[in-house]
């Protein structure tokens, strides 16, 4: 009666479980590590986007501007655009040279 009946017997249920544990272990250290590559690359990513702004604040003004605030003022950048949100840093300015860095 039961003999054409087809599915998963309880060990090959445990053994698929067991497979996608080791590979879950396996596989979520390295996210974790992966994190703060992004959050880097993004803070990098900011810093190109700020110093275009700066560049075109130049075109238009024929000088740089005082600081960071003075973009925000302008509408050059949004506020949460002066700092990197991986470490809560404000972007490093000097008005002299009109280059931006990331903070250390």
């Amino acid at each position: 009666m039961f003999r054409n009946q087809k599915g998963f017997t309880l060990i090959e249920m445990l053994i698929v479980l067991m497979i996608v544990s080791v590979l879950m272990i396996l596989i979520i250290p390295n996210l974790g590590n992966k994190s703060k590559d992004v959050q880097s690359k993004g803070c990098e990513a900011l810093v190109s986007v700020v110093q275009t702004q700066i560049d075109a604040f130049y075109l238009e003004k024929y000088t740089y501007p005082k600081n960071l605030e003075e973009l925000v003022t302008e509408n050059y950048i949004r506020k949460n655009q002066t700092y990197c949100s991986n470490t809560e840093s404000k972007l490093i300015y000097s008005a002299a040279t009109g280059k931006v860095s990331a903070p250390d």
